[in-house]
């Protein structure tokens, strides 16, 4: 076993010697080849998401991982115009047997702190985010996980519980991969951001040099980077979070920031389009918008007052009849999103669309007649009061009129009562998960190009929802898809899981939707990053 840097860095201690001062006497590792940027600029990159922990093990959302992309290291990565999950700060990564996947870390890693990064500090970051599970954390991911040894200081050796898993070494470049240090993180809570600021745990393409939650993030080039990614195009990069789609509008337009992410309206969108002062980037549609149903608290939810799974069946089949996804497609979002008919969207090996025949009139359209006999058929009465929770920041400002479109339509219906209740990003993203929404909104945003990825992580036991389903029988598919080597066969079981769950309907999916960036016409590199992998890399752009 490798000696723990806690130890080594005890005996420094006694030793009177700082590791500060070692650090600055033997200078920076790698062979001084990435000394910072390139002299492309500073650039701004404006975004109406939100960061809710800049913990690896305690986020996973879209907003706080674009920024965990830039300054956290990853054993594997994708490079920028790819979806190939490839070694990034490992030497090599490859599965030694069916269950046991090795990974052989670069020479003379470090933090930006100056503590070492080894094969510790991998088992330490892959353990804290199972031991610690936060319910808004990734652990979901990490499900096929049995264990994480450290075999030398290099060396560091996953084993799964069911072998020759298709996605590992994506799930080791999504977010539960972020590598964190040993010596400033704790092992059994998350952190917080402003400790781990202060703590300097980055071994990045950047570093942060300054940190204003949800206001502004200043980033400066990591010359100690040894990964994948390479140095920086630019000089550093800043990170502006707006709390109006509208404001992020007006400042790319008007040249006060150079990049603008998530989320802008779709009207707002067609209007850059005509602007030639900025450029309307595109990429591959990863975006999935779709309901959840707690299975506790909604409307005949096993705690609910009149609990009856049968019923409460029928109120998920009664909305799935009902929703005109059309509609919201063309009139909520002009075009940019598409109308979904499966958990997993149109485009992923595997994909099927089974919603469309199931449900409403079987060629996408709605069934008023269907959601009435889903009623009759279980005995409910109606109409049925329908606690319904969106959220108006972290999935753009269309998401009113999108939710106004959907209580017009289920009330229209006759067979609902909807109360529509909106919540900001920080705290909705905590409430959800604890039982606080009957049915409520979310968005997906793939971790890695796999269709597993829009499985794994929403219906297994201990799944990233915590919307309280499971069913063995979709469980045992799951499992099976992700260890089936043979292409045809894993495409067939795919199938089959996507019908199961869409008959459960533990989630309604409703849209999905395009990668959209709107740039500075002096601009570049924007294009290589909007790629299937779905990752923001800032390092690519310059000005």
């Amino acid at each position: 076993m490798p000696t723990t840097k806690k130890a080594l860095r005890s005996a420094i201690a006694l030793a009177g010697v700082s590791a500060l001062a070692l650090t600055a006497c033997t200078g920076p590792s790698g062979g001084g080849t990435n000394t910072g940027g390139a002299g492309g600029g500073t650039i701004t990159f404006g975004t109406t998401d939100k960061v809710v922990t800049l913990d690896p093990a305690g986020s996973y959302d879209a907003g706080s991982f674009m920024v965990m992309n830039q300054v956290y290291p990853f054993l594997m990565n994708a490079k920028p115009g790819t979806a190939d999950s490839t070694p990034d700060i490992a030497e090599s990564a490859e599965f030694t047997s069916p269950t046991e996947y090795t990974v052989k870390l670069k020479s003379d890693l470090k933090f930006a702190n100056g503590h070492a990064l080894t094969s510790s500090d991998v088992k330490f970051s892959f353990d804290r985010v199972v031991k610690i599970a936060d319910p808004n954390g990734p652990a979901s991911l990490l499900s096929n996980l049995s264990s994480v040894e450290a075999t030398d200081d290099q060396t560091v050796v996953f084993t799964l519980k069911k072998g020759n898993d298709q996605v590992f070494p994506g799930v080791l470049a999504a977010n539960s991969g972020p590598i964190v240090d040993e010596e400033v993180f704790p092992a059994d809570k998350v952190m917080t951001d402003d400790d781990i600021v202060k703590g300097k745990p980055f071994a990045g393409p950047y570093t942060i040099e300054s940190y204003k939650k949800n206001e502004l993030v200043s980033l400066k080039p990591n010359p100690d980077y040894k990964g994948l990614l390479g140095k920086p195009a630019n000089d550093g990069a800043n990170i502006k979070y707006y709390a109006d789609a509208n404001n992020l509008k007006l400042e790319v337009q008007q040249g006060g920031i150079d990049v603008a992410g998530r989320s802008l309206a779709a009207t707002d969108v067609a209007d850059l389009e005509k602007d030639s002062k900025v450029k309307v980037h595109k990429g591959p549609g990863g975006e999935l918008r779709y309901i959840v149903f707690n299975f506790d608290t909604m409307p005949f939810g096993a705690k609910a007052p009149e609990a009856d799974s049968a019923k409460a069946l029928a109120v998920r089949q009664a909305m799935a009849h009902i929703v005109d996804r059309e509609a919201l497609a063309t009139q909520v979002y002009k075009g940019t999103y598409l109308p979904a008919y499966s958990v997993v969207p149109d485009g992923f090996v595997g994909a099927t669309q089974p919603l469309k025949e199931m449900y409403g009139d079987g060629t996408g359209k709605p069934s008023l007649d269907k959601a009435k006999k889903a009623f009759s058929d279980a005995g409910v009465t109606a109409p049925v009061t329908l606690k319904l929770q969106y959220n108006p920041d972290h999935y753009g400002e269309s998401s009113g009129d999108e939710y106004a479109m959907i209580k017009e339509q289920l009330e229209k219906s006759g067979l609902f009562k909807v109360d529509l209740q909106s919540t900001e990003w920080v705290t909705y993203s905590k409430d959800r998960t604890a039982d606080a929404y009957p049915v409520y909104q979310l968005g997906w945003f793939p971790d890695y190009s796999d269709a597993d990825n829009y499985l794994t992580p929403f219906f297994v036991p201990g799944n990233f929802l915590g919307n309280h389903y499971e069913n063995p029988a979709v469980t045992e598919l799951i499992g099976k898809q992700l260890t089936t080597v043979e292409k045809a066969e894993r495409e067939k079981v795919l199938g089959e899981a996507q019908e199961a769950v869409a008959k459960d309907l533990s989630t309604l999916p409703l849209l999905q939707g395009a990668q959209l960036m709107v740039a500075g016409a002096n601009v570049k590199g924007v294009e290589t990053t909007l790629d299937a992998s779905f990752k923001t890399r800032l390092g690519v752009i310059s000005k």
